[in-house]
């Protein structure tokens, strides 16, 4: 299937992860456009289910435990995957093999993951977009970031995410600061106590960036910025309310993926920030 056949057509999607909170966002999000169309479905857990309702009403897809026969069976243009770091990099590759580009959301991948994605999906002609949060505005938040992040010296972020979140920090958070440090081209300032009575206290921290990480329920996704030089103090905030402020990023990305050769990283890419 060529990229020019692909932008002509419905695309066809593949949810990796379909029965998880983002999954279930996907396949709804997706099965309401009139581009795009869910053909097939992929969880771990199946509960002995070998098919998914569609929210619309609009019939039942493929669902297996399995991605490599789902892939087969349904021949989809586009994997959307949100599962664990290790479960994303079978089905990515495992999608590609197959001539199917890839759009990822799940955070952990390493930097070898991604050359690995980024030479395979090269080498076939495919695309595949990474990013480590799909809502617009903490897109923007990290570019903010980037552009104020030169002219302070001291900066902290903090992250709140509901309890059952697996990873901490988030991968938003380590993108916030990865920003941070390129854009300041040095570490921060990071004074370390000379008395620590409760161990951690100062948090994580990655080129002078203090990173701290909040688990509660209540929380969908917060992400604050504070930044401190002398005199003077700023601080930049995004929340995430509903895992519906996602899906714009998502269906966007795949959209676009199959217009890319290699690996995309981050959304930012997409809004030519």
């Amino acid at each position: 299937m060529t990229q020019s056949t692909v932008a002509t057509r419905t695309v066809r999607v593949l949810v990796h992860g379909a029965s998880g909170k983002m999954g279930r966002e996907v396949v709804a999000a997706v099965s309401k456009t009139t581009d795009l169309r869910v053909v097939g479905a992929v969880h771990r857990n199946t509960a002995g289910h070998t098919d998914l309702e569609l929210p619309t009403g609009a019939g039942r897809v493929p669902l297996s435990n399995k991605v490599g026969d789902v892939l087969d069976a349904t021949t989809p243009h586009v994997l959307v995957d949100f599962s664990t770091s290790e479960a994303a990099m079978a089905a990515a590759k495992a999608a590609l093999a197959r001539g199917v580009h890839v759009v990822t959301g799940t955070t952990g991948l390493t930097d070898a993951n991604l050359k690995e994605l980024d030479a395979t999906a090269q080498e076939r002609g495919l695309g595949v977009i990474v990013a480590p949060n799909f809502a617009l505005g903490a897109v923007l938040l990290i570019h903010l970031a980037k552009v104020v992040g030169k002219y302070f010296d001291y900066v902290d972020v903090i992250e709140a995410h509901h309890e059952a979140k697996i990873d901490s920090p988030s991968g938003t958070a380590l993108a916030i600061a990865r920003a941070l440090a390129e854009s300041h081209g040095k570490p921060f300032e990071h004074p370390a106590p000379e008395k620590e009575p409760l161990k951690g206290a100062r948090g994580g921290e990655t080129q002078g960036v203090g990173v701290h990480s909040i688990r509660m329920p209540g929380r969908m996704a917060h992400h604050e910025v504070l930044l401190g030089t002398a005199g003077q103090t700023m601080s930049l905030r995004h929340d995430a309310l509903n895992r519906e402020c996602y899906m714009p990023g998502v269906l966007m990305a795949v959209r676009e993926v199959s217009k890319r050769k290699g690996l995309t990283l981050g959304l930012d890419k997409l809004l030519g920030l």
